[in-house]
């Protein structure tokens, strides 16, 4: 069942739906301004709340500061009936929560009717990487063919940097110190950390930037009329790379950003470096990679144990 949703100003019927929607409106505008939520999160909490405002009006609630901790469990079952993912609903119960924290904040509600409540729990799966060979036969492409240069400048920092696709979309020249072999980008929340660039990655980027003849306010990876290349751009040139070079695994950028920590984690152990190095926020979101390293080492053991239980 789908919820007719009203969280338009310029179709609202009366000053409580009015009201509502200047509410919500504010706190996305708190979660832009003060906690630098980036525009896809936004987006996402904004149609999370207005589900919840379709569900209520609905129930006959035209008020969703009224929602009663009861009703919030019962929006959550329905959401879930209606065939949302567990992973889904903790997103939907977090805009929730803290739209309501908020609320309780600046005093429009008494207490808030998301505290306690638990979503399902959702299976966590292991990111796909490339192993340090694969790694190598895709970021070697050749560079005597067109936009071949760029091409190897673009993978070769991927997968020397770890960069997340936004970040290497938005680089410009002077955000890059070749010299000292390191890069500045802006991550999420305006976080902004200095990675380091590998001698392969300097290499390709020197040249790239030699055949460009690019200004340091130039984007590195311009794209059509001399913008930044598009995340798109970078996905659809990426997979068709992996195809060219004789990987048919399901290539995108991120596989480059996992391969990078999984690669650097297994080589030093340093869980607390990788997080720095991504920029992750919180160290629990790096330790998906130590999962990782662990079955690389028990294949080693089962690989090569004398008392191991090997697969046929």
């Amino acid at each position: 069942m789908k919820y007719k949703v009203k969280m338009d100003p310029g179709v609202c019927q009366d000053d409580g739906e009015k009201k509502q929607v200047a509410a919500v409106e504010d706190f996305l505008a708190h979660l832009q301004v003060e906690r630098r939520m980036s525009a896809h999160t936004l987006d996402a909490y904004r149609r999370d709340l207005q589900a919840l405002s379709g569900w209520a009006q609905a129930q006959g609630i035209d008020d969703m500061a009224a929602v009663s901790p009861d009703q919030l469990r019962a929006f959550i079952a329905a959401e879930h009936r209606r065939g949302l993912s567990p992973k889904s609903l903790q997103r939907r119960l977090s805009a929730c929560r803290s739209y309501y924290q908020w609320l309780l904040r600046h005093g429009r509600i008494s207490a808030s009717p998301a505290a306690g409540i638990r979503a399902p729990k959702a299976s966590r799966k292991l990111p796909q990487v490339l192993d340090a060979d694969e790694a190598k036969v895709l970021v070697e492409v050749p560079t005597d063919v067109p936009l071949g240069m760029r091409d190897r400048a673009l993978l070769e920092l991927f997968y020397s940097s770890g960069l997340r696709l936004s970040e290497l979309c938005g680089l410009r020249w002077r955000d890059l110190d070749l010299k000292d072999g390191l890069v500045t980008v802006l991550g999420k929340g305006s976080k902004q950390r200095s990675v380091p660039v590998g001698s392969h990655a300097r290499a390709a980027l020197e040249a790239w930037r030699h055949e460009t003849g690019a200004a340091s306010d130039a984007p590195v990876f311009p794209g059509r009329h001399g913008a930044p290349i598009s995340q798109r751009a970078v996905q659809i040139r990426i997979k068709h790379l992996a195809q060219r070079q004789g990987l048919f695994k399901h290539v995108h950028p991120h596989m480059l950003r996992h391969s990078f920590a999984s690669h650097v984690l297994e080589s030093s152990g340093d869980l607390r470096g990788v997080q720095e190095l991504l920029g992750h926020a919180d160290i629990a979101t790096t330790q998906i990679y130590t999962h990782l390293d662990f079955q690389h080492l028990a294949k080693v053991y089962d690989a090569a144990h004398p008392r191991a239980r090997r697969k046929r």
